[in-house]
């Protein structure tokens, strides 16, 4: 599932400063302090010892300590003054239904390659927001560009030692990094490298390949820069990720931008294979690895396991079907030999991926009695042919599973839903899309998920 901005977060520049909002308070863990003071869902936290909290990282410092004095207000309006002990490390076991209480962080930069552009209009707000945003970068794991930090964002950043951050680096060439971001405070990147580099701060890199704009020479030359600050006992740079730009067919014209095409993917695998050599010789790691969408797209098998080491850029697409397949090969482990009822399934995956996913389909329909049918599809929303499954809409279901066999139920990826609501990126709600469909709708997250429904099927 991936996570976007609330439609109902409010929205600052980068100069405003912003008086926080109370913490809306979303869920109350049971057994914990906030549920022992009586606080419920809607009420909200005006100040901690006297102190309003920007977002949940000044809630988090707030609250490690032992002595807390709590400013409540219920929904009729009544204000409640808590006074409360506890270990320091003990949270209040509250929830809230935003991250940020002061507003969100824009994006200042116009790439042409931002994906948020490249949708179509009409859907909901939260689509369109282009966050940019260290406190989400720090929380999440979102990537920002670092061109919209004021003085008092860098401030805050050492003091609570906010790191690793996430970074979209692009390219490290000043000149270069500042046309493709349209910003002229993108050149300043190595200076800011260096500035996390003096205080022992972190970031994980990103870069997104644009072919005939950052490829190549400029591509090798970002990511040496990259590893002069991966080095010693607490490098600045952990990893960089280099993954494909991806287009679809609302972009506007003249953007100057082209493709991915499988030369193209095969040349940069076979560059930056390169530079993983060197860097695992220098650095002791490969450093910057590629995402999966790149072997796909060359025809090539996957690397192994062990290649991705740690998954550093998991979340980003490097090594995450790797790492599901593995998952899958310990979900098949101990599969039985027949199911005592036949049964037959289908599990519906973006095209793109549906080749690499064969063979742990081919390992379950071993299984006598089992049948597993797999559907990849693409995605005519987005113009793309070849696509993750992450970004199959709503209407790419339907009309990708039109007249296809469905078997007895449908298993569908949870990554293709929002995270924490029923809809697709095209506003379409889950409910909607499957009472469209011919056959009951299962949603599966991981491996585990999805042997166990192919398995046992729904009681």
């Amino acid at each position: 599932m991936w996570k976007e901005p609330s439609a109902g977060v409010p929205l600052v520049d980068a100069a405003e400063q912003r008086l926080p909002q109370p913490a809306l308070v979303d869920a109350v863990e049971p057994g914990s302090i906030g549920e022992e003071l009586g606080v419920q869902p809607g009420d909200r936290l005006l100040s901690i010892n006297g102190v309003r909290p920007r977002d949940l990282i000044d809630l988090q410092f707030l609250v490690a300590t032992e002595e807390l004095t709590l400013e409540v207000q219920d929904p009729d309006g009544s204000i409640h003054v808590v006074e409360l002990e506890k270990d320091a490390d003990e949270g209040l076991g509250l929830a809230f239904s935003e991250a940020l209480f002061d507003g969100l962080k824009q994006c200042n930069n116009h790439c042409p390659f931002c994906f948020i552009d490249q949708q179509p209009p009409g859907h909901r707000r939260s689509l369109y927001l282009k966050d940019d945003d260290y406190r989400l970068s720090f929380l999440y794991g979102s990537y920002l560009t670092l061109t919209n930090l004021t003085a008092a964002d860098w401030q805050r950043i050492e003091e609570q030692r906010l790191s690793p951050l996430f970074v979209s680096v692009h390219a490290t060439d000043p000149e270069l990094r500042s046309r493709l971001l349209v910003n002229p405070r993108a050149g300043l990147l190595l200076e800011q490298l260096d500035w996390f580099q003096q205080r022992q701060l972190q970031i994980h890199a990103q870069v997104v390949v644009c072919p005939g704009l950052n490829d190549g020479a400029a591509l090798e030359r970002t990511l040496l820069d990259l590893a002069r600050f991966a080095a010693g006992d607490w490098p600045a740079v952990l990893s960089a990720a280099v993954v494909p730009v991806g287009l679809t067919r609302y972009r506007p014209d003249g953007d100057g931008l082209v493709p991915v095409d499988r030369a193209c993917a095969q040349a940069v695998i076979a560059q930056v294979e390169a530079l993983q050599a060197r860097f695992n010789a220098e650095l002791g790691s490969r450093f910057a690895w590629l995402s999966d969408e790149w072997y796909l797209m060359a025809g090539y098998p996957l690397p192994p396991r062990d290649d991705y080491e740690d998954l550093p850029q998991e979340g980003n697409g490097v090594g995450s079907i790797r790492a599901f397949l593995e998952a899958m090969d310990e979900a098949t482990a101990d599969l039985p030999a027949s199911l005592p009822q036949p049964r037959r399934v289908s599990w519906v995956v973006g095209r793109l991926v549906a080749e690499a996913l064969q063979p742990a389909v081919d390992r379950l329909n071993a299984v006598e009695g089992l049948e597993l049918l797999l559907h990849g599809l693409p995605s005519p929303y987005w113009g793309q042919d070849q696509v993750v499954t992450g970004l199959l809409t709503g209407s790419d279901l339907l009309e990708g599973l039109a007249g296809r066999d469905l078997g007895e139920r449908l298993l569908l990826p949870a990554v293709m839903l929002r995270q924490g609501e029923p809809v697709f990126l095209d506003d379409q709600r889950l409910e909607t899309i499957a009472a469209q469909l011919p056959v009951p709708v299962e949603l599966v997250g991981g491996a585990a998920e999805i042997v166990s429904a192919c398995l046992n099927g729904v009681g």
